[in-house]
């Protein structure tokens, strides 16, 4: 096993995790590859094969025969909201239909339209950190800074009022929290309802935003239902701001706890900050343990064959922690090339809104150390408190002072 990386690690990898390193792997198994049991958000805990090697991740990642189809018979269900009670969400779907409605929003979020957002997240950025500065101290940085710009910079790109934004967080956060399903299912269907009125009133007065455009082109034309519209729609809303705003926060925490880190990242202007935007994403791999797959026939990976039917866990953890690809992997390291991790997926799940993301972050980190440069924490590191839900490690909250 390359450098005694196993396929397989103890369940579960949700951590609590000291600032000088990531989240804990779990106990790495040296011997004969074994299943984990997977807790459901629904229903009877299932055991699934947990793929962790960076090379076998990949590999899952982009094969056909591993369904991302939650509809299947037997498919772990990760959150507390019944399959037959979502709209279609193609995150979760398999080709063709995955690709036809993954189609209708890709030119959304192309290298070159990301570019051409590029100022209107630099305002957003500068706003949020503006009014930061000048409000009270201490502050909750992930409250008051990074979910308030990744929640505006996804709703100005929908086109839904800043007003609104307090609103889709709250319902997001009761929605993917751990805990009673009936909450996160009440929550889940506001949220479809909100978004449902926000596409009638793009359809009676269409805007230059993408709801809008999906309406218009999309919808009058018949090539989406309205289903499928409101599943596309709460994809976008959902993952647009959550993953981002996570990210923020604890690129924030590595350059908060790390005063070496910090001038080198911060030197010239913040010259290094793509560079450690990237490995920030591979160091902290935000995701817990969304990525879920079912065979459809039987497939080898590496050594382990599952058999159709049979699901698996794919770890994107596990992945960018491989010591095989990223030697001495729990050192965030400026000078390591981290642009092959796999935190924003691979093969045809490819996250869509990854070129958002990264600029989102590295532009959001830049305006709030320029305009807060005395930005410390406001309490011991070994104090923060941190969320756990079946997506995303969390911080609940990032005290700061200045």
């Amino acid at each position: 096993m390359p450098g005694g990386h196993s396929s397989l690690l103890d369940w579960p990898l949700a951590r609590k995790c000291p600032m000088s390193a990531p989240p804990a792997l779990g106990v790495v198994r040296d011997g004969p590859p074994t299943r984990v049991r997977l807790p459901a958000g629904a229903g009877e805990a299932q055991l699934v094969w947990l793929i962790t090697r960076y090379d076998e991740v990949k590999a899952a990642l982009k094969d056909p025969r591993l369904s991302a189809d939650e509809t299947r018979p037997g498919f772990p269900v990760r959150f507390p909201v019944p399959v037959d009670d979502r709209p279609s969400g193609f995150m979760r779907m398999d080709d063709p239909e995955h690709g036809r409605l993954r189609r209708t929003v890709a030119p959304e979020f192309t290298g070159r339209r990301v570019r051409a957002l590029a100022p209107r997240v630099q305002e957003v950025t500068d706003q949020v950190a503006d009014a930061l500065a000048s409000g009270p101290r201490p502050a909750d940085l992930v409250g008051d800074f990074a979910a308030t710009v990744s929640a505006l910079v996804i709703a100005r790109l929908l086109g839904i009022p800043d007003d609104d934004t307090a609103f889709f967080l709250e319902q997001t956060r009761i929605m993917l929290a751990d805990g009673d399903p009936a909450l996160s299912l009440a929550a889940h269907h506001r949220i479809l309802a909100f978004l449902d009125e926000t596409a009638r009133a793009k359809e009676r007065a269409p805007g230059d935003d993408l709801v809008s455009r999906l309406v218009v082109n999309h919808v009058r034309t018949g090539g989406i239902d309205r289903s499928e519209l409101l599943g596309i729609l709460k994809l976008l809303l959902v993952a647009g701001h959550e993953s981002t705003a996570t990210q923020i926060a604890f690129s924030a925490l590595s350059l908060l706890t790390d005063d070496g880190l910090r001038a080198r990242v911060l030197a010239d202007g913040g010259a290094l900050l793509p560079e450690f935007t990237e490995e920030s994403m591979r160091f902290w791999s935000i995701v817990q343990d969304g990525v879920v797959r079912q065979a459809t026939e039987d497939v080898r990976i590496g050594e382990t064959l599952v058999r159709e039917g049979e699901s698996v866990m794919i770890s994107l953890l596990a992945a960018n922690h491989d010591p095989a690809v990223f030697p001495d992997p729990e050192r965030l390291d400026l000078r390591r090339d981290a642009t092959g991790h796999v935190l924003w997926g691979h093969g045809p799940h490819f996250c869509l809104g990854a070129p958002l993301g990264r600029l989102e972050v590295r532009l959001a980190l830049g305006s709030l150390f320029a305009r807060l440069p005395g930005l410390r924490l406001a309490c011991a590191s070994s104090g923060l408190r941190f969320r756990e839900h079946p997506v995303f490690l969390s911080l609940a909250e990032l005290p700061v002072t200045w």
